[in-house]
């Protein structure tokens, strides 16, 4: 079995058990950014993996989700930030980079800009999740950039101080969501292809489900290991963890089906069904 993994600390508490060799999984792990497994699991490169919540509202008849597996947020979410050199209600017709590794992200900043801060930008696809930012000041005046989508370990890098961020605005995606819908938010979900044989996928999910809980007791652990692998403070990491979630309970899946519902009406995803892989 071919199993994607993100190589982000926010993936640690799901495969912390599996990397100690605490938990055994059968398959061979792949790393890879969110759109790289994306391709992957499109293409059939992947059996089973962590995929963007976009991916599966694009292709969802390709794919079952993995019960009670999800990475979410009820609130804050520190790991998806964009940060602006002015008032986001003033971006409109200003340039604004986005990341190229996150489409679940770019579509919720593209719904935020609609409906919540009623503008829009010009959006310009880039490494904005680069961990390498220490000359953003120099680039944004360079290429006229007004502001930058940036997520995974390099946002909490500029969140928490680690690398300064020259910027006066900073918006969490996951924030901005909890107030403008009142619900959770789902940024990435675990699939399988339809096609695999589904004793071989439960067993994947079962290793997963067993290695998240270990490392849902484990965050400080875990948030050392992130701390040492970033630069980002320890008790930041810890903060950032306990603000997760990684299960898929109701409420997520209302914040999901509700993400989903708007994403179909402005013609980014096809109209679709949640499918889930069978648990006996």
């Amino acid at each position: 079995m071919r199993v994607g993994r993100i190589p982000y600390i926010n993936c640690y508490p799901v495969y912390g058990g599996v990397d100690r060799g605490i938990v055994p999984l059968h398959g061979h792990l792949v790393d890879g950014v969110p759109t790289a497994l994306n391709t992957l699991m499109a293409t059939g490169g992947l059996d089973v993996s962590v995929v963007s919540a976009v991916e599966y509202a694009r292709d969802w008849e390709r794919y079952l989700l993995l019960p009670d597996l999800a990475i979410s947020c009820d609130g804050p979410v520190q790991s998806v930030m964009l940060f602006s050199h002015r008032p986001a209600h003033e971006l409109g017709g200003r340039r604004v980079l986005v990341s190229r590794s996150s489409m679940t992200s770019v579509h919720l900043l593209e719904l935020l800009f609609e409906h919540v801060w009623h503008c829009a930008p010009v959006f310009v696809p880039g490494d904005a999740e680069a961990a390498d930012l220490h000359d953003m000041e120099a680039t944004d005046a360079r290429e006229g950039i007004a502001a930058r989508l940036v997520i995974g370990d390099a946002a909490l890098m500029l969140r928490s101080g680690a690398i300064a961020a020259p910027y006066e605005h900073v918006y969490d995606l996951g924030e901005e969501w909890k107030s403008w819908t009142g619900l959770p938010f789902v940024f990435a979900v675990w699939v399988a292809q339809r096609t695999v044989d589904a004793s071989r996928a439960l067993a994947v999910h079962g290793a997963l489900i067993e290695s998240r809980n270990w490392g849902l007791k484990h965050l400080d652990v875990l948030a050392k290991q992130a701390a040492e692998n970033t630069g980002v403070p320890f008790a930041a990491c810890l903060d950032y963890f306990a603000g997760l979630d990684y299960g898929l309970s109701y409420p997520h899946l209302g914040g999901l089906t509700e993400f989903y519902r708007r994403l179909t009406v402005a013609g980014k995803v096809p109209p679709g069904r949640l499918a889930f892989l069978a648990t006996a």
